[in-house]
This record gives structure tokens, C-alpha cells and sequence, in this order.
């Protein structure tokens, strides 16, 4: 017996040891139940949740206070941004959304946009940027009279519609509630076509122009089951690269993802120069499928229907490299894939002449084979210490496996099976770190009197020094310091 309980924890030790320490955040979807954002840690306990009036779009996120402005107010990293479904969405396909909710620890609403108009409905992902601006996903309706102008030769909807995909920078004013679009990019601008020179769209053979999309690829929407509709790429995951200033796109229906320059004006973005690639809003990458571009066939294509594509973060293994979901890596099996761009030192990428991009073959691939599958959404995030977190969407499962692909921890949410949870990540524990306040001196979240007369204590040298009373930053504690809080408190 004895032995047996020995074995079993052994096992157990064997299987936490190398779990992240972390809070998983994601927001599950069942029909008729409550909605709710949920911070848990690997225990499965809720540390924190905040509870909706409407359904996801896709994944939250977890932003520091100071991206709005709000310092010294908590918990560092406590701001929740919320990509959410309206109520009567104006173009209606899979991951519809059409709004972005920006909510405080406690789940006060601090900023709400939507994006649902006859011209754009926003939908699945959005982005935030270090300066608190939001990039959001958006359809963009076009008629017949534009897209057979621009060289499109037929749509598969009875709309007669093609909703092709604009990229909007919000950026929310918190104190009155306001927005503004701020940039803006739009695959319209930025399309190929070899039917004829009478056409808007670039004229060429498909080959000779990577940097643009075919606008004969694919098909545009669908008649039914359900309503019709007249989704084209379908992108479902946006991620940005602060360093690059880059922004990542994936596309289901293309099977593709793509690398757009964000250091561009509007303007730029809606041409063929300028920026930090010179190449405008072009496409300075894509990987995946390379028939999309008559550089490859069938059996060159990688991608099937993949979501989730992001840059891993510096500091984690495989930094500034792509990793992503891949839904259909083989029949009815879903893959984690990581791969690394051919980025050249001026923020391009590597292409030679006739061939599709490299690489021809993942950096890293966790694929379990049958069994591990989502027909719909799923995410794919590395961690700080290797592993990779994974979310198989439909069976609202997320596991965390190593880089050899041993699954070190695993959660089954208890849903139904119409419950999804989209994607789920996970963040340290040192992520959440409460945060000083300046003048704070007894550390209650509060400056009032009672920090004063501390911090009076310190200046007349009758308490130890405490620099988080060093008001105005001149490494030490003097009557100036007792001067500055004073008037903060008065005002």
C-alpha cells in the first residue's frame, strides 16, 4: 500500500514540476448560462472573475493600469479589455463580435466602442497596443459594382456581397467616453489580379506579386446552411510586435497568415511604399499556402484553418518567433506549430526569387494526432519557462505541455457540448504584482494624514527613511517631500 502511495506521488511530483505558475484567463461560452471572464489558477480555483451581458467574441486580455492612466490604483496588471458580441450584429458569420468593453478589477465598464455599421462590423479578435490603443478586426462590406471593378470574377452568396478585411487603430478616451480612429489598413488597397488591365486591382501574373492578395483566391461567404454571408479571408487572430512595429494576421479561410507594417501613415498603408519596410501596407510576409500565390501546390500548403497566431514574447524560448493553432494539421487532429520567419536586419523578410517563403517545415510542432482536434477557434501560447499553453475549443479543454510534448497540466471546463472557450492564456503570478503609490508610506492603498505624519517622522529623522516618500525624487526625505503629499491630499 504504502508503496503504491509513494508511486502516486512521485507521479504527481513528476507532473507539476514543470506546470508554469500562473493565473489562466479565459472566457467560457454556454448557451443559457451565466458569462464570464475567469482568472484561475493551476489549481482550478477562480481568483478573480468578471461577469458580462454579452458573449465573446474571442479572448480577453489583461492590461496594466498605467496603459489608461490609472496609477497606484491596485493590482498592476488589472485592466480587462473585452471583445464582445452585440446584440444585431449588420454582417453575421462565424466570430462575430462588434464590440470592445475596457473594465477595472472590481468590473465597472470604463470605455465601450462598437464597430457595426452598414459599412464595418467588427469581429473575432482585437489587439492592444503599449499606448492603450485597440487594433480591431473588421468586415468590410463591398458590392457587386466594386468588387467586379476591382477583378473578382463571381461571389458564392446571394448578398452578391465580399466583405474583405479593414484593420482599425481605436484609441478610446476614457475620461469622456469618446474614440478616434487613429490608423487604419485595408486589404482592398492592396490586391492582385490577372483577368485584365481594365480592372482597378494590380494587373500581373499572381506569382510576381506576393506582396499582394489574389482577389480571385478562394471563395467569397456562402449561401447557407443558416443565413448567407459574404466573409472572403475570415481573419480570426491579430497580434502586434512592439519592437518590429508589425502586426500579424491569420486568415481561416486562406489557410494563410500575413505580416503587415504598422510604422506606416493611413495614407501609406494604403499604398505600395513607405514606412519602416518601405513597402507600405503591402505584405511584408506570409506562410502557410503558398498556391494562394502560384508558388507551390496541395502538398507545399501547412496551414488548414489555423487561429491564433502570435509572436512569442522576448524572454520566452523561441522569442520573435510565430507560433500559432493549426486546427486541421491532419484529418480530424489539431497542431501547436511554431516556426521562424526569414526576417532580414531592416524588418523585411527574406524571399528568393520563384519560391514561397520559408521556412518549409515548423521549428516546433506539438501534434498528439487523433483525439486532440477543434473544428472551431483554439490558441496556442508559449510560456515564460518553454511550455505551451493550448486551448481545444469545442471541448472546452486546455492543456499545458512541455517542449518535448509531455502535458504537465490539464483543465476540462464542465460545460456542455454547445461550450467553447475560445482561447486561454496565461499570465505569471509576478504579472499581478501590487503596485506601489507614491507617498503610501503605511502601504494601505490610501494617502491620507497618517502617511503625512509618517513621512514628517522621516524627515525630522525620527523614523528609518522610506524612499517611496521621496515625493520629488531626489533620493532622499525632506520637508519638500512633506510639502508635495500635503498638497496631493488637497487637491
Amino acid at each position: 500500500m504504502y508503496q503504491f502511495i509513494y508511486f502516486i506521488l512521485f507521479l504527481t511530483s513528476v507532473m507539476t514540476q514543470n506546470v508554469f505558475e500562473g493565473y489562466t484567463l479565459f472566457t467560457p461560452q454556454t448557451p443559457g448560462g451565466s458569462i464570464q471572464t475567469r482568472l484561475m489558477d493551476n489549481n482550478f480555483n477562480n481568483v478573480h472573475t468578471w461577469t458580462h451581458s454579452r458573449g465573446p467574441a474571442s479572448m480577453a486580455y489583461l492590461v496594466s493600469g498605467q496603459t489608461y492612466g490609472f496609477e497606484g490604483t491596485g493590482f498592476e496588471n488589472s485592466i480587462l479589455v473585452y471583445p464582445y458580441r452585440v446584440e444585431n450584429p449588420t454582417m453575421d458569420a462565424g466570430g462575430v463580435g462588434g464590440g470592445v468593453q475596457i473594465l477595472n478589477w472590481d468590473g465597472d465598464i470604463l470605455w465601450s466602442f462598437e464597430l457595426s455599421d452598414n459599412q464595418y462590423q467588427h469581429h473575432h479578435d482585437i489587439q492592444v497596443l503599449p499606448n492603450g490603443n485597440i487594433l480591431m478586426i473588421a468586415w468590410e462590406r463591398f458590392y457587386q459594382s466594386t468588387w467586379s471593378a476591382m477583378g473578382r470574377t463571381s461571389v458564392n452568396n446571394n448578398l452578391n456581397q465580399m466583405w474583405g478585411t479593414a484593420i482599425l487603430e481605436v484609441q478610446p478616451n476614457l475620461e469622456d467616453g469618446t474614440h478616434e480612429i487613429v490608423w487604419e489598413w485595408h486589404i482592398f488597397d492592396h490586391l492582385v489580379q490577372d483577368q485584365g488591365s481594365q480592372f482597378d486591382a494590380t494587373y500581373g501574373n499572381i506569382s510576381d506579386h506576393p506582396e499582394l492578395m489574389d482577389i480571385n483566391c478562394g471563395n467569397v461567404g456562402s449561401t447557407g446552411p443558416g443565413q448567407a454571408n459574404a466573409d472572403w479571408m475570415h481573419i480570426n487572430a491579430i497580434d502586434y510586435n512592439a519592437e518590429l512595429d508589425q502586426i500579424a494576421l491569420s486568415s481561416r479561410f486562406q489557410n494563410e497568415i500575413y505580416i503587415i507594417d504598422h510604422s506606416t501613415t493611413t495614407e501609406e498603408a494604403a499604398s505600395h511604399s513607405g514606412g519602416n519596410s518601405g513597402m507600405g501596407g503591402d505584405f511584408l510576409y506570409r506562410w502557410g499556402n503558398p498556391q494562394n500565390y502560384d508558388r507551390g501546390n496541395n502538398s507545399d500548403q501547412i496551414l488548414s484553418a489555423q487561429h491564433s497566431v502570435n509572436w512569442i514574447d522576448i524572454g520566452s524560448p523561441g522569442e520573435g518567433n510565430l507560433i500559432l493553432f493549426n486546427n486541421n494539421h491532419g484529418n480530424n487532429a489539431s497542431a501547436g506549430l511554431e516556426l521562424m520567419p526569414p526576417l532580414n536586419e531592416d524588418g523585411t523578410y527574406r524571399l528568393d526569387d520563384g519560391l514561397a517563403y520559408a521556412p518549409i517545415s515548423p521549428e516546433w510542432l506539438y501534434y498528439p494526432g487523433s483525439g486532440f482536434h477543434t473544428s472551431v477557434q483554439g490558441g496556442c501560447f508559449r510560456l515564460p519557462n518553454g511550455n505551451t499553453l493550448l486551448t481545444e475549443a469545442d471541448d472546452t479543454e486546455m492543456r499545458e505541455v512541455t517542449y518535448e510534448g509531455i502535458i504537465v497540466w490539464e483543465y476540462d471546463f464542465p460545460g456542455n457540448n454547445n461550450s467553447l472557450i475560445a482561447r486561454a492564456d496565461k499570465y505569471a503570478i509576478d504579472y499581478f504584482d501590487q503596485e506601489d503609490i507614491l507617498g503610501d508610506l503605511n502601504y494601505d492603498n490610501i494617502i491620507n494624514v497618517l502617511d503625512v505624519i509618517m513621512l514628517v517622522n522621516m524627515a525630522v529623522d525620527v523614523a528609518e527613511d522610506d524612499l517611496n516618500g521621496d515625493m520629488n525624487g531626489d533620493g532622499g526625505i525632506n520637508i519638500l517631500d512633506v510639502v508635495i503629499l500635503v498638497g496631493i491630499i488637497l487637491n
